[in-house]
């Protein structure tokens, strides 16, 4: 695997290059890394993918950065396939990384071949919601005045079943406990949940190739409505809609199975 440094506008983001053949690039959270796509998973790699993975500005091992709104989020996936020398790629991102590759893709559509937007969040109808934005400021502020523990206790009791809620609790202190800026993570929880990837859900009936929607019911992950994700993928042209399984965990927890729905929208593009 190789380990690139890519700057992009001044922002030096951390990226991993491994794999060959059908170019896929990994989009992550809000407050996640580079490891928090696929979890892990190698099944890419070796059904003859070349896999791109980045940490977002201001995460994981990438620098702090000035603007954290999504036009910055886009430029900097196009400044990572510029470096890598990527014309067209499949883009694979989750929640914030979704967004980000929407909008990239409505602006930039030469430059993508396929689409698997996993676990949207972004409603139009309620981002600026006073009580929504308010929340993301405790999470911010929780992190910047005390930290994993600061941030833990912010967040609260998570809005899951019972038998979830530690394990759900211990994923967040590894995640937070992964960045080498935890200040930036804090001001990119208050900005990003400020911006707007797109302006209306009917703006993704403009896009032209292959896409899969990963919708994850809302028993296990409240934070992403399944009916967003419903709505995008009624939006899209031609969308493939996939739900969880009952009694199964969260799809978008599962860096196999996500896996082989990236590599089927690959196989898709051609």
């Amino acid at each position: 695997m190789a380990e690139h440094a890519v700057n992009s506008d001044g922002v030096v983001l951390a990226v991993a290059d491994d794999g060959e053949g059908t170019p896929v690039v990994l989009l992550h959270g809000l407050t996640a890394t580079r490891r928090y796509v696929v979890m892990g998973s190698r099944a890419l790699e070796r059904s003859g993918h070349r896999v791109v993975a980045y940490d977002a500005r201001g995460h994981g091992q990438s620098s702090p950065a000035s603007a954290y709104d999504y036009a910055a989020l886009a430029g900097d996936l196009g400044a990572v396939m510029d470096a890598l020398d990527i014309e067209r790629a499949v883009l694979a991102g989750a929640s914030m990384g979704a967004h980000t590759l929407l909008r990239f893709a409505l602006r930039t559509p030469e430059r993508v071949s396929g689409l698997v937007v996993i676990t949207p969040a972004y409603d139009p109808a309620d981002n600026d919601e006073p009580a929504r934005l308010a929340r993301w400021d405790a999470l911010a502020e929780g992190l910047r005045r005390g930290g994993v523990e600061g941030f833990v206790a912010a967040y609260g009791e998570p809005g899951v079943p019972a038998a979830m809620r530690d394990t759900v609790i211990k994923v967040i202190r590894q995640r937070l406990a992964l960045h080498a800026h935890p200040e930036a993570v804090a001001d990119a929880l208050s900005a990003v949940p400020r911006s707007r990837p797109f302006a209306e859900v009917s703006d993704l009936g403009g896009l032209d190739c292959p896409v899969a929607v990963v919708a994850s019911g809302d028993e296990a992950d409240p934070g992403h409505p399944e009916a967003v994700g419903e709505a995008y993928a009624a939006a899209i042209p031609g969308a493939q809609l996939v739900r969880d399984e009952p009694g199964r965990s969260p799809i978008a927890w599962q860096g196999s199975q996500l896996s082989k729905i990236i590599a089927a929208v690959a196989a898709r593009a051609g």
